[in-house]
């Protein structure tokens, strides 16, 4: 029984955000039992959106231990300052991460400004409190990136969600974007399950799927091979490949995930015979 190296805290718990939309209180209570349960070292930090930190932080007066958090800046490049100090003065809460949502044209410059709102808060990249900066799918998304490679800060993805799907190539150029430039990646939204498929309205990503496009790359896989990775719907093959995956080195780039479910992606590493231990998976 335990959790894999390649799976080692790769979901952050982002029970707060849709579709899961669970109370802070819920959440917090929630991830109490997640970080207590067999399967704690599948499990990162908490998400919380930095306009919740003042109600977290009333909640975690009454915990018994510190608790990991990560924020999710929803108050605009010049709340990132905030959001940090806040949690740095919170002896209850222990930052494990900063991700700021890159919005508007041109994208590059506006790479600048959250780099520079980071470098102020954090004083520059720390693995311990790594920083993320969100990039669109959008016009002069390379150019961010460019940007987020020279502050040495690491860049998130959505693969789900309102924004929509991305396509398999979209998603393999992402990888190979990163990687050609040096940059950690997350992702985030619709990576509830562990093998690409059709569900609800159309087809969903799978983790293993970017785990496997991650070491595809690593292993001098071209924008094609990486793409095929993508895009396998076969989980015993899906599964094989990530198997023999070099654990360390993917996750040194492919840092976590935010999921609003922890019980989903677990039980199908479960049903895979990836991961083993008791069948109850905390809901």
């Amino acid at each position: 029984m335990g959790i894999p190296t390649i799976f080692d805290r790769l979901v952050d718990d982002a029970a707060v955000f849709p579709p899961g939309d669970l109370p802070v209180p819920d959440a917090v209570a929630a991830h109490r039992v997640h970080r207590s349960a067999w399967y704690a070292g599948f499990v990162g930090p908490l998400l919380i959106p930095a306009s919740e930190l003042d109600r977290l932080g009333g909640l975690a007066r009454d915990l018994p231990e510190p608790m990991d958090v990560a924020v999710v800046v929803d108050t605009g490049t010049g709340g990132v300052l905030a959001a940090v100090d806040s949690v740095a003065n919170d002896g209850q809460l222990v930052l494990r991460g900063v991700e700021v949502p890159l919005r508007g044209d041109p994208l590059g410059e506006n790479a600048r400004r959250v780099v520079t709102a980071l470098d102020a808060a954090l004083g520059g990249p720390d693995d311990d409190e790594p920083a993320y900066v969100e990039v669109p799918r959008a016009p002069g998304w390379e150019n961010a990136l460019d940007v987020i490679a020279e502050s040495g800060y690491r860049a998130k993805l959505r693969t789900g969600g309102p924004a929509g799907v991305p396509s398999a190539a979209e998603l393999a150029a992402f990888v190979v974007a990163c990687l050609d430039r040096g940059v950690a990646m997350k992702f985030t939204a619709g990576l509830h399950h562990a093998v690409r498929g059709e569900r609800g309205d159309g087809v969903e990503h799978g983790f293993l799927n970017l785990l496997l496009a991650v070491a595809t790359a690593l292993d001098g896989g071209s924008a094609p091979d990486v793409e095929a990775a993508v895009s396998i719907d076969d989980g015993a093959r899906l599964a094989a490949a990530v198997s023999a995956a070099d654990a360390v080195s993917v996750r040194r780039w492919f840092a976590s995930y935010g999921s609003c479910s922890i019980a989903e992606p677990l039980d199908d590493l479960i049903a895979l015979g990836l991961v083993s231990g008791p069948d109850k998976v905390a809901r």
